[in-house]
């Protein structure tokens, strides 16, 4: 059970290296971008994808507060 820990806290810190390099701003822009290719679609009467793309805001924003927050921890 040990190893698995380790193995969990090596990916983790693997990922959250690489998250850091994101500018914050990024998910931000990602998200109204998917809103608005969403919405667009909606207008020109393509409703499933536009249903499909506009799932993708709420993840993207739940991305950028995770990436806020590992700088957070890493500022301390």
């Amino acid at each position: 059970m040990e190893n698995l820990t380790t193995n969990e806290d090596m990916l983790t810190k693997a990922i959250e290296k690489q998250t850091i390099k994101l500018p914050s701003d990024t998910f931000l822009f990602a998200a109204m971008g998917a809103a608005a290719l969403s919405l667009t679609l909606k207008c020109m009467g393509n409703d499933k994808n536009a249903t499909f793309i506009g799932q993708w805001v709420a993840p993207i924003l739940i991305l950028g507060i995770y990436n806020k927050l590992v700088k957070q921890e890493k500022s301390k």
